[in-house]
């Protein structure tokens, strides 16, 4: 493949880098923030307006992706969600929903609810080049590589942003636990802004580095003709907060698509940064349970899946249901 047949991606320029610490309730460690942070409970209220909506829409259905908070009555669950939504803009970055009852509707009921209950949050979007909305999480059985993302397998999944490589990245991602893996899946979430402070008081040089373009394997999502690389930095600050795109797997294999040495520095750079966020003070960790709701800030901060096994019966498998968020642009893959 020839550079030339890469994508600039609108929307992510170079910034300069930003040369002082970041302190603010964001910039957090383990040690700063504890689970009542993260948790939010579902109450009752909440509880009975989720009931009398299935009960409408079990007597005159619609599909999934007609549904709006408008056709409910809902103040409970807005008020939760928009908990939610606060925590994600200006808290830590990270919310569980304590729980859907999952026991009392079936598996597409609770994908509606899921989707209703999202919009409160942000405006949702499609997560692959052909207008996938609602996005199962599931080990398929096939090998990750070239068009095979790792949430269809079973393998460890690094710290990284989700669609680090795209036109308009996700603002906020989120997953419900329709069932956990028998052993293993277990997730870790760490601020970026910290990971900056890190690098920044120890290879400043370096953290320079992240913040000019590196090349991206794009994963094969997006058209048949379109380049398969793309290019943008992996941060930048803008208005004041972190835009990051981080995936350093897919980095390294944009290069190696484009039949280009990754730069000295740029190779220091991504070593550096997976050694410190390696640093165990900097990431909370736990396994979501059945019924929850994870919800994370996609730009300023990064998680991570660890190698999950399945129980035997195919039913009792893990599976997720992801949803994406942005608020700006179009509603497509690509903005």
């Amino acid at each position: 493949m020839r550079t030339q047949d890469c994508v600039l991606l609108q929307g992510a320029p170079a910034t300069p880098m930003l040369e002082r610490p970041v302190e603010t309730r964001k910039a957090w460690t383990r040690d700063t923030i504890s689970r009542s942070d993260w948790i939010v409970p579902l109450p009752a209220a909440a509880h009975a307006e989720i009931a009398a909506m299935l009960d409408a829409l079990r007597k005159d259905p619609l599909p999934t992706l007609m549904l709006e908070p408008e056709l409910f009555q809902l103040d409970a669950c807005r008020a939760a969600m928009h908990r939610v939504r606060d925590v994600l803009r200006d808290g830590i970055g990270l919310a569980v929903v304590d729980r859907l009852a999952l026991d009392s509707m079936s598996a597409d009921e609770a994908r509606s609810v899921y989707w209703v209950l999202g919009q409160f949050v942000e405006r949702l979007v499609a997560q692959k080049w052909d207008g996938t909305m609602l996005y199962d999480v599931t080990d398929t059985g096939r090998q990750h590589g070239l068009g095979v993302r790792g949430s269809w397998t079973n393998v460890e999944l690094y710290f990284h942003t989700d669609n680090a490589f795209a036109v308009a990245p996700p603002w906020y991602v989120s997953l419900l636990c329709l069932h956990p893996a028998q052993s293993g899946g277990v997730s870790r979430f760490c601020s970026l802004y910290t990971v900056h402070n890190r690098m920044l008081e120890r290879y400043p040089r370096l953290l320079g580095r992240l913040y000019e373009p590196f090349y991206f394997n794009r994963q094969a999502e997006h058209a048949p003709d379109a380049p398969k690389v793309s290019i943008t930095p992996a941060f930048a600050f803008d208005g004041g907060k972190l835009r990051a795109r981080l995936a350093t797997r897919l980095i390294r294999n944009g290069y190696e698509m484009i039949g280009e040495p990754l730069d000295p520095m740029g190779a220091e750079a991504l070593e550096a940064l997976e050694q410190v966020m390696a640093d165990d003070d900097l990431w909370v960790e736990f396994t979501i349970e059945r019924g929850q709701v994870q919800y994370l800030n996609n730009f300023e901060f990064a998680h991570f899946r660890s190698q999950f096994k399945d129980a035997d019966d195919a039913s009792r498998k893990r599976h997720l249901i992801r949803l994406w968020y942005r608020g700006e642009g179009r509603p497509s893959y690509d903005g």
